[in-house]
């Protein structure tokens, strides 16, 4: 769900070389920049870091996207630019990371773990990265094409709520709770399918289902993994004394930090499904096969009295005309095969009656 790009053990920290394993992850960044404070509002995109704004005018709110981290160049050229700290950025680049909050001298380091889901169903885990200063936020994604902002884009450039009036910290709080909340229409999914799986489990539990199980749990692992330590996220910006963050957004930010834990509630919720359904397909295989001996049981049960008398009459004895009246009977007799195949079809249907009433059939 995560792709995972470390460095090689022993290699220099702080070293903004990034890690690519697929020809694919090596894309350009895209690097957007959003202005607004005053009642308006711009948005641009430029070519490379040196025409970024020195984000100084008074008053204003500077929000900068990259989306992609196939060039390291770039992101050395950012952190000389905005002064940001090789470590912070090598979290960046080596991914996953376990989401955090870091405080430096002029700005605020935060990770998040964003979940989604692709037009395929596939369930995709990415990290963002934010840098929030004092009237300057950067956000840098893995993936240009997908996120779960759209949202947000489209408040900033409609002027709803608060996120014009207040400052970057209100902005990043906004990005914050978009991929925090973004978690419930996921486990909604995940929910949906666990239940599918159960009434598929109660209807006929096949091999597959074990693979879906297997499946499931793992993916609400990696969910738990990533999901957990954003709630200590959300509550380090509450408790942050650098005064980048005002006191009317940590009001928001206790909302936010109450969504992580009805996040948790869920996701602890479906993994005890999870296993619950492992369990179920036990019973139920097992009910099933008990089903099975059962119904074999009694055929066999039908079957011995019938294999005895036809082995009994295989003996091959000569009744000799009733001279010998202790050999087999009925040997001689026009109609003797129909009588002992009539005694047989009695004595099943005897059984049948009587396992019926017995309620074993």
């Amino acid at each position: 769900m995560f792709t995972t790009r470390k460095p090689l053990p022993g290699t220099s920290p702080g070293l903004l070389e990034p890690i690519q394993r697929d020809p694919a992850q090596q894309i350009k960044p895209q690097i957007k920049v959003v202005e607004y404070g005053g009642g308006d509002l711009t948005e641009r995109e430029v070519e490379s870091i040196n025409d970024l704004p020195d984000c100084d005018g008074p008053g204003r709110v500077y929000w900068i996207e990259i989306n992609g981290t196939g060039d390291g160049t770039i992101l050395r050229a950012l952190a000389e630019k905005y002064h940001l700290h090789p470590l912070a950025l090598e979290d960046v680049l080596h991914t996953p990371q376990r989401p955090k909050m870091e405080s430096y001298e002029d700005y605020i380091f935060i990770i998040a773990q964003m979940l989604y889901r692709v037009p395929d169903g596939r369930m995709v885990g990415e990290q963002v990265s934010m840098f929030l200063g004092k009237n300057l936020l950067i956000t840098i994604q893995e993936d240009p094409e997908f996120d779960v902002f759209n949202p947000v884009r489209d408040r900033l450039r409609s002027g709803r709520g608060f996120i014009r009036k207040l400052g970057p910290d209100y902005l990043a709080y906004a990005l914050l709770d978009a991929v925090i909340d973004h978690c419930f229409p996921v486990l909604e999914a995940v929910g949906d399918a666990l239940e599918e799986l159960e009434d598929s489990i109660l209807e006929r539990p096949r091999p597959e289902s074990v693979v879906s199980i297997h499946e499931y749990r793992r993916t609400l692992l990696q969910m738990r993994r990533f999901v957990w330590p954003e709630r200590d996220v959300v509550s380090a910006l509450l408790h942050d004394e650098s005064g980048l963050v005002s006191k009317e957004t940590k009001v928001y930010l206790r909302d936010c930090y109450d969504h992580t834990i009805q996040i948790m509630d869920l996701v602890e919720s479906y993994r005890d499904v999870a296993s619950g359904l492992m369990e179920l397909y036990l019973s139920a295989v097992g009910m099933r096969t008990n089903e099975i001996m059962r119904v074999l049981t009694v055929m066999s049960s039908i079957f011995i009295p019938l294999t005895f008398l036809a082995g009994l009459y295989g003996m091959n004895f000569d009744y000799d005309g009733g001279n010998k009246p202790l050999n087999m009977p009925e040997l001689h007799q026009p109609h003797g095969y129909i009588v002992c195949v009539a005694v047989m079809i009695a004595i099943s249907v005897g059984q049948i009656i009587f396992f019926k009433r017995k309620k074993w059939l």
